[in-house]
């Protein structure tokens, strides 16, 4: 006779074993971009590439080249004129505050600015005094550790802290990061409070895990990647001080926002992760290839954080001798070359694979003189043609690029894919193929989203964020374990994006449930909850099942 107690535990087991484990599915983020007047001073990008050359340890126009020591590396300075920045929201502490950060993947770092910060002018601070669970991180003698990080123009400097940080309806807690305190006046502008870095840990002056990396590391993505559709504002005659800027897809893609397959490329640095690297392995140039270095000398930063492309003096100067009547400037514009303004460009890069088509929107800066105008494309080396020892880039590979594409950060196996834009994110070339020789890696197998978005129905659509943000974000607090909340509402119209509203001063809430959200969108939520809800029925009546039995035998 089987004992009843061995019989109970067995109706357990079943119950557990019916219930399904939960992986969140990908969250997506609506970005805002400061946008810049199409009619702004061209040579606010002369400032531009001299803080690209700082953040990559090359030499600016007005200083002696200085490389970078070990892995430490500066932030990207926030240009609100430059066009340049994609602007994700946070919070920090509890209860939660909400702020605007710069979403960088060429940098580690998340920071950002405190009450008790000088020359921060507006810039909206974290008061470390209205959150319950901060924590101050001390060395091993106790003291408070202050970590200052040096630009070529300026520097911050702050207290290293940990506390609950939220994004997206994902929670880490605790988060290490700075709580900056002193700061070069103007390095933030507007209401941005900080740097969101979003590439690997080595890079990270606070030597910090950075937050993606540990929802990676604790396995709260379905996918160990995030993507980006990044949108095109730079070719509006006057555009707002805020736009809608695409979206920022944590743990997996929104299939609605590209079209056919994802070319991954292997990241060149995976044996010592710090970059997204990889290697630009060819371009043309008004429809002709176009000879550049190769290996290390090709070595390529994927960066969200920056607006341009910046590379080695012999391959910049290689791609203008391809365009007729172009030349390269001089004083200020140092490093630019300019051409025709009646020249429709035909740019397209290619890092292994295919080669990826770039605006001619994107390309042209605008007039820098008479009927000259200013390209997208500058030498990041002025004349050094400085190598990538040390895990140095040589190519920087900003947002003229990236507009262009759908583009996925895959930790594992660490990689960056490319996939045409759909209607519905505005559109792009198809890519062409390349005869490059490295393989590209096989096309992601990582979720997709398709069935919970809604698709376009006509061709052409243009994206529009909607309302309100992703619903139900309720902060978890769970000393030294992330959480994630997979939460997220999705119009029942044809915009294929999530919903976001404008946010308030620092202190208020990043967002609320639309109350709009549709019927496609309840019901849909609800279907999901009678999914789940079915599968815990299920693993009772197991249960009970067993209990019956575990009587039977009992009786006998």
């Amino acid at each position: 006779m089987v004992p009843s107690t061995l019989l109970s535990l067995l109706s357990l087991a079943l119950a557990a074993v019916a219930t399904p484990t939960f992986v969140p599915p990908p969250l997506h983020v609506p970005l805002t971009r400061r946008s810049a007047r199409r009619n702004a001073s061209i040579e606010r990008f002369a400032a531009h590439a001299d803080f690209i050359r700082q953040k990559y340890g090359f030499p600016t126009k007005n200083s002696s080249h200085t490389r970078r020591a070990g892995q430490t590396v500066g932030i990207s300075i926030i240009d609100q004129e430059a066009d340049s920045s994609y602007i994700g929201q946070v919070t920090v502490g509890s209860p939660a505050q909400s702020f605007k950060v710069v979403l960088d993947t060429g940098s580690s770092d998340f920071w950002v600015a405190g009450t008790n910060c000088f020359s921060c002018g507006q810039t909206p601070p974290f008061d470390p005094t209205q959150s319950s669970t901060i924590k101050e991180l001390t060395d091993s003698s106790g003291q408070g550790q202050e970590i200052t990080i040096s630009y070529g123009s300026g520097s911050v400097q702050g207290i290293l802290a940990q506390d609950t940080v939220s994004m997206a309806g994902f929670t880490v807690n605790p988060q290490s990061f700075l709580v900056v305190e002193g700061m070069t006046s103007g390095l933030l502008q507007g209401d941005v409070s900080g740097i969101m870095g979003l590439a690997f840990q080595s890079l990270a002056s606070t030597q910090a895990t950075p937050f993606w990396q540990q929802l990676v590391n604790n396995n709260l993505f379905s996918s160990p990647e995030f993507s980006f559709w990044l949108a095109r504002h730079v070719d509006d005659e006057n555009p707002p001080e805020e736009t809608d800027g695409g979206v920022m897809t944590l743990g997996g893609q929104n299939s609605s926002l590209f079209t056919g397959d994802i070319e991954f490329n292997t990241l060149t640095n995976s044996n010592d992760l710090s970059f997204w690297m990889l290697e630009l392995s060819g371009a043309t140039v008004q429809g002709k290839s176009v000879s550049l270095p190769t290996g290390s000398a090709a070595a390529s930063a994927i960066d969200t954080g920056t607006t341009l492309i910046g590379g080695p003096s012999d391959g910049v100067a290689a791609i203008y001798s391809a365009i007729s009547g172009s030349q390269p400037l001089k004083g200020q514009m140092e490093g630019f070359y300019a051409f025709p303004c009646d020249t429709k460009l035909d740019v397209a890069l290619a890092f292994g694979g295919k080669a990826w088509p770039v605006s001619d929107a994107d390309m042209n800066l605008g007039a820098v003189s008479g009927n000259m105008c200013l390209g997208g494309i500058f030498d990041l080396s002025l004349g050094s043609n400085v190598g990538s020892g040390g895990g140095n880039p040589v190519w920087v590979v900003g947002d003229t690029f990236l507009k262009n594409v759908y583009t996925v950060f895959r930790a594992d196996p660490p990689a960056v894919g490319f996939a045409q834009l759909s209607n519905a994110a505005g559109g792009s070339p198809a890519p062409a193929s390349s005869a490059a020789s490295s393989t590209p890696s096989p096309s992601s197998s990582a979720s997709s989203i398709s069935s919970a978005v809604p698709q376009p129905t006509t061709d052409t659509v243009n994206p529009t964020l909607l309302s309100s943000i992703l619903s139900d974000r309720t902060t978890s607090v769970a000393t030294g374990t992330p959480t994630a909340i997979p939460s997220a509402t999705f119009s029942a119209t044809d915009a294929p994006l999530p919903s976001v509203s404008v946010s308030g001063p620092s202190g208020t809430s990043a967002g609320s449930p639309s109350s709009s959200s549709g019927a496609s969108s309840a019901n849909n939520s609800a279907a999901a909850r009678l999914s789940a809800n079915s599968h815990v029925l299920a693993g009772v009546a197991l249960s009970l099942l067993a209990s019956v039995i575990s009587g039977y035998v009992a009786l006998a």
